[in-house]
C-alpha cells in the first residue's frame, strides 16, 4: 500500500495559488451563465469554498509578511 504524504506548505507559492484560484473562479462564474441545475449548483458551491480559500490564502500571505518584517522568517 502506498503512503500518501501532504506536500509541505510553501509560503513562496502562496501569491501563484491565490492568482490561480481568483482566475478559476471568474472563470467558473462565467460557465455559470451557461449551466443549468445540478451543473450550476455545483459549480456555486465550489466557488463558495473558492471564496473561503482565498480569504484564507489573504490572511496567510499577510501573516507572513508580518512574519518576515519582524524577523521570525
Amino acid at each position: 500500500m502506498v503512503k500518501h504524504y501532504p506536500k509541505p506548505n510553501d509560503p513562496a507559492d502562496d501569491k501563484e495559488r491565490l492568482n490561480k484560484t481568483i482566475s478559476n473562479m471568474e472563470a467558473a462564474e462565467e460557465a455559470m451563465e451557461f449551466a443549468e441545475g445540478k451543473e450550476r449548483a455545483s459549480i456555486k458551491e465550489k466557488n463558495e469554498r473558492r471564496a473561503e480559500s482565498i480569504e484564507d490564502l489573504k490572511n496567510e500571505i499577510q501573516e507572513e509578511d508580518k512574519s518576515r518584517i519582524n524577523g521570525y522568517i
